[in-house]
């Protein structure tokens, strides 16, 4: 048995993971919010996001070879178009529909809509055979349908464009993080490591947003007075710093949640999150003005305890099939927080991992 002390040094370690990752979950959605306001531009904003995640991985990746003397991966043009690309375009629209929706809907309706990604989650984990059947889903999928439509029936502050923008997001976002686990769990890629994952992603992330950039926001970007026909250099610079941000709390997100799922365990990120969603509903009603009749509140509870009963049902398989799942392929051990199958820690399969999970915790 641990010593207290040890308890308490845990503790305080996952919380301070959670807290972590709180901040950067609830405030890219406050502030993408607030961007929005004043800077008409989503997907200009995101195309900007994935540049910085891009040289911020491309530093984290340097420093950890420097770290612990190994290479990391860098895959052919063949694989990387064939292999990554369906993964990319995914996490692309699922980004740009989602900052898109800002334009149109309160925080509220946003995290309430997007929190429905976990049905299309186990839809495509079902068809991609990475969830078995069980009754108990159909359960899940009533709930979190009936929390979703009590939500958003006679909402104050509802807007069918933006809800239709952040709904498709959350099916593209199943697809998304069904492929996403599938490229993580190809132990011949080496991209387990997620920042691995997200250097090579954010190239092919941007190629296909910027045709739609091209076709919806260019012209008007040209002719804004936010960047490219400024009279001052301080606006173009408050501009550019005000994106930056944005992408710096992106990058912070994944980061924070590799840490969280690394040191902790998925189950822990999974509990995170439905405490978070609440905080975030309790923020935008206080802080954003966001109103909520009883109804609506009712609908976010039901939805919580679909997503909830997911969470427990997940636990519940996979402690049973824990030795089963220990014995079969090592090597895919890692796997997303909302599809992971696993044990509830995350054992490093090589000393080199642990060396680049102790750097970045420090």
């Amino acid at each position: 048995m641990a010593c207290p002390v040890q308890f308490v040094c845990r503790a305080t370690r996952t919380v301070g993971l959670v807290l972590l990752y709180y901040v950067f979950s609830i405030g890219i959605t406050f502030y993408n919010k607030w961007l929005m306001k004043g800077f008409h531009y989503p997907i200009f904003m995101t195309l900007v996001h994935l540049v910085v995640i891009f040289c911020l991985s491309a530093l984290t990746r340097r420093i950890l070879q420097l770290w612990t003397g190994k290479p990391r991966v860098v895959l052919k043009w063949a694989v990387y178009f064939r292999k990554v690309a369906p993964t990319a375009m995914a996490t692309a629209l699922d980004i740009g529909l989602s900052n898109w929706s800002f334009l149109f809907i309160t925080i509220s309706l946003y995290t309430m809509t997007k929190s429905s990604a976990v049905l299309f989650i186990l839809f495509f984990s079902l068809i991609f055979k990475l969830e078995e059947p069980n009754p108990f889903l159909i359960l899940v999928v009533l709930l979190i349908s009936c929390g979703l439509f009590m939500f958003t029936f006679h909402s104050t502050q509802f807007n069918m464009e933006g809800f239709i923008m952040v709904l498709l997001a959350a099916f593209i976002g199943g697809i998304r993080w069904t492929l996403t686990q599938l490229l993580m769990q190809k132990a011949e890629l080496g991209l387990q490591n997620p920042i691995d994952a997200m250097y090579h992603l954010q190239p092919l992330m941007f190629l296909g947003l910027f045709p739609l950039f091209l076709y919806n926001e260019a012209l008007n970007l040209s002719m804004s007075e936010k960047l490219f026909r400024v009279t001052e250099l301080r606006p173009l610079l408050y501009s550019l710093f005000t994106l930056t941000i944005g992408g710096l709390l992106a990058f912070g997100l994944g980061f924070s949640e590799f840490l969280l799922v690394s040191k902790t365990s998925s189950l822990t990120l999974s509990i995170s999150g439905i405490f978070k969603e609440v905080c975030t509903l309790l923020l935008a009603a206080s802080l954003m003005g966001d109103e909520l009749s009883m109804l609506n509140w009712l609908g976010f509870a039901v939805c919580l305890c679909g997503i909830s009963l997911h969470v427990g049902l997940k636990t519940y398989y996979s402690k049973n099939k824990l030795p089963s799942l220990q014995q079969h392929n090592r090597s895919s051990e890692l796997a997303l927080p909302l599809l992971r199958q696993d044990s509830d820690q995350w054992e490093d399969s090589t000393a080199d991992e642990d060396k680049e999970q102790e750097m970045m915790l420090n």
